[in-house]
């Protein structure tokens, strides 16, 4: 054994001896950097990098790599990567979440799949279930993220924050054009773009309306010899 994988493996007997579990012991990588507290569960495929602090009764993994992360008690990342961002009590995140650095997901937060955050801060209690990038945002308690949301916080030249209150609804496939607030309690609906305020309580819409052509597909088909 050289002296990388003996300091890998006191590392692991450390822990274990400390209250963590492990699934696979020798499909786990933790940094003699790194601290766990007892009752976490760390399942194969972990990497648990630099100066990251796990606290009790988190499940990590499988596959999920940290990065100079503070994870609080109670938290669930699953197939995720998370880099130098505070992850409060509670959250789940993944799986194919990235979380970039400089972020705070709040108290009982839920991040899906392939959701990316990038320098944003969140409330407690938000849901981005899936499909969704914020970036250079702060965004308030208790708000639910429609899948196909976007910050467009970059113009090709600087970067622009969006602030987004508590208690916001924000439909699917909405873009959101910093800088932009939007007040506590607002409603955006699916497929807007956003590139003004919205007022406290206040629904925004923008998107053209829809135009039904009756029989336009069977007389194209006919059209084009397709019967």
């Amino acid at each position: 054994m050289n002296e990388d994988s003996a300091a890998l493996e006191a590392k692991r007997v450390q822990l274990l001896e400390a209250g963590v579990k492990m699934m696979d012991p020798a499909a786990v990588y933790v940094e003699a950097s790194v601290t766990v507290e007892g009752g976490t569960l760390l399942l194969p495929g972990t990497i648990l990098r630099g100066e990251t602090v796990i606290g009790p009764n988190c499940l990590i993994g499988p596959n999920v790599m940290l990065t100079d992360c503070l994870v609080e008690e109670g938290c669930t990342i699953n197939a995720s990567q998370c880099e130098c961002s505070r992850i409060e009590r509670g959250c789940q995140i993944g799986p194919y979440a990235h979380i970039r650095p400089h972020c705070v997901v709040g108290e009982g937060s839920k991040i899906g799949a392939f959701v990316q955050l990038k320098n944003c801060t969140l409330g407690a209690g938000t849901k981005m279930a899936h499909l969704t990038y914020v970036g250079d945002s702060d965004v308030g308690d208790h708000c639910n993220f429609g899948c196909g949301t976007v910050t467009c916080n970059y113009d090709g030249f600087q970067k622009f924050r969006t602030t987004i209150g508590s208690r916001v609804f924000v439909g699917c496939n909405t873009n959101f054009v910093p800088p932009v607030t939007v007040g506590d309690g607002a409603y955006i609906a699916a497929g807007t773009t956003v590139t003004e305020d919205v007022p406290v309580n206040a629904m925004a819409i923008g998107r053209s309306r829809q135009q039904v052509k009756e029989n336009w597909a069977a007389e194209n088909r006919k059209r084009k010899g397709k019967q």
